[in-house]
């Protein structure tokens, strides 16, 4: 190994020396539950549409009541002693566009991309006030956009990137994208089956022991769709039809 590449292989693995100590703190900081998680959503006009432009202008805070209602609902199941897990804040728009995720990349295409995005985050931060967790919700109009890009969630570093059509109609779906995608921040893992996106029994059903098993009447949220058959399964109108399964509870420590 020449002494350049090894000097590049030492400053890497630094850094990721450094993230490492930081995502250890920051999960025992944020799934501790003693205090409601403090998150800013920050709107962006994704497609660069009038539509988008004009649906994130008449955005307020209270069209995200329902993701902390579905929080406060949950966690009370749990009997987590804390009334308000989540708090959701608006930060103003955003005139940036995250940096997009590698397809398929190498592990260090995937480490640069990291890198680059907690540079954007640190360079685009439009709150004046601490966020424990970070969402960048991204708006694209539905006339012109059939589907959106892929929402990610990322828990080394706290922040997540929601993709969301620019329509009322369209609300309470887009926040069930935000609690999934929020959920990942803290710990939860994916249950559903990544290459037919079916629920995965019994950890992504919202009733394992409902007789008969299907059709299901919930979604869990970490699976994010409501099991219908045994190939077919529907994505809920929002979040009064989703539920926080035991094994996602047990991820973000809500038990133990």
């Amino acid at each position: 190994m020449s002494p350049f590449k090894a000097l590049r292989v030492f400053i890497l693995l630094f850094i990721l020396l450094m993230v490492a100590g930081g995502v250890y703190l920051d999960r025992a900081r944020t799934t501790d539950w003693n205090d409601p998680l403090w998150v800013v959503v920050y709107p962006i006009n994704g497609d660069g549409s009038n539509e988008s432009k004009k649906f994130i202008e008449n955005l307020d805070e209270e069209r995200f009541d329902p993701v902390e209602d579905f929080f406060k609902r949950e966690a009370e199941k749990y009997n987590l002693g804390i009334s308000l897990p989540v708090k959701i804040f608006l930060a103003p728009e955003l005139q940036s566009i995250p940096p997009e995720p590698p397809e398929h990349g190498s592990i260090l295409s995937t480490i640069w991309w990291s890198l680059e995005m907690r540079y954007w985050i640190y360079s685009n931060n439009s709150y004046d006030k601490p966020a424990d967790i970070k969402i960048f919700l991204q708006y694209f109009d539905k006339e012109d956009n059939e589907m959106v890009p892929d929402s990610l969630g990322i828990q080394n570093g706290l922040y997540a990137v929601v993709n969301g059509f620019a329509s009322k109609d369209m609300n309470a779906k887009n926040n069930v994208v935000l609690a999934h995608e929020l959920l990942h921040t803290v710990g939860a893992s994916d249950k559903y089956d990544m290459n037919t996106v079916q629920p995965i029994y019994p950890i992504g059903y919202a009733e394992p022991q409902r007789s008969p098993v299907l059709p299901q009447r919930y979604a869990e949220i970490m699976a994010g769709r409501i099991p219908l058959t045994q190939d077919k399964a529907k994505m809920p109108r929002g979040l009064k039809t989703v539920v926080v399964g035991e094994l996602t509870a047990n991820e973000i420590r809500w038990i133990e």
